[in-house]
């Protein structure tokens, strides 16, 4: 996959909006939640920051890939949540204050966290011929120059201007779905004799890596005797992840273009898994 306007102008461009949108509608209270909800909380941030990583770990040695792919899919691992999963549970009819809460709070905490898993991938999985050193510090700047500055920048829009905050949110969250279906449709198009090949290496991984998370967060909610609305939210979280957040640290961050193609395949399926939730649990009456 090639550099190009889309994946280092574009690409980033569309980010800051989705995160100006997501930051619109959170305030306060959305951090202070968690602890009004401990156990489920606790489940999600876990799921989503401990286990998501780990099995992409186990995923990425047992299919033994390259070390490329093996990073891409360390760093989708590591990218959990976003506005799509808020708009997923909200069709869902899931516990959308839950998830919108552990978006908050993952955004806060992925700052420092995908630095340092993926300060761990570089190191685990490089060769003496292929050595790629990862600057911890510069990249938890850079990555909070994309993420954190436009959520605040979101937050205080949200805080001074709430009425045209409140108007623009489900718009933003549409807004959001659109911008990065449009932006990896455009990657896909700009890369499809390239991707075919990395699909079949990658897809098998990719696809058990979702739906396994999927599984994990839907049955530990079920164990922890979770609400069916928490199961949901708990189960989206898990398995859905910021592929946008992903492509942008690959390819602007790392400048490793192809370590983007693990989270342009994971977004794909993701998608197709999704879409079958939606369809299945947003059936119910409210």
């Amino acid at each position: 996959m090639e550099s190009s306007v889309l994946t280092s102008v574009i690409l980033p461009l569309a980010l800051a909006i989705i995160m100006l949108g997501m930051g619109m509608s959170l305030v306060i209270d959305d951090f202070k939640r968690v602890f009004k909800y401990p156990k489920a909380a606790f489940l999600g941030l876990t799921n989503q920051l401990v286990v998501l990583p780990l099995i992409g770990f186990a995923l990425v040695v047992a299919f033994d890939l390259p070390m490329v792919m093996a990073i891409g899919i360390m760093l989708i691992a590591s990218c959990p949540g976003g506005a799509t999963s808020n708009l997923i549970t909200h069709v869902c009819k899931g516990d959308i204050a839950l998830s919108i809460s552990l978006t908050a709070v993952t955004s806060m905490l992925t700052v420092f966290t995908i630095p340092v898993i993926l300060s761990f991938s570089f190191g685990y999985f490089s060769n003496e011929s292929n050595t790629i050193e990862l600057p911890i510090i510069k990249t938890i700047v850079q990555i909070m120059v994309i993420t954190i500055i436009p959520i605040s920048i979101g937050m205080i829009i949200r805080h001074y201007k709430e009425k045209f905050a409140l108007n623009m949110e489900k718009t933003m969250r549409i807004a959001s779905t659109v911008i990065f279906s449009i932006v990896l449709l455009g990657i896909i198009l700009a890369n499809k004799n390239s991707l075919i090949p990395y699909f079949k290496q990658i897809g098998i991984v990719a696809l058990l890596l979702n739906i396994t998370t999927m599984c994990i967060g839907y049955f530990s909610s079920k164990l922890l005797k979770l609400n069916l609305k928490q199961k949901i939210s708990i189960t989206i979280e898990s398995g859905i992840q910021n592929g946008t957040l992903a492509i942008v640290i690959a390819t602007t961050i790392l400048e490793q273009v192809d370590m983007s193609i693990p989270a342009a395949v994971y977004s794909l399926i993701m998608f197709f898994t999704c879409g079958f939730m939606m369809w299945y649990f947003g059936r119910r009456k409210a």
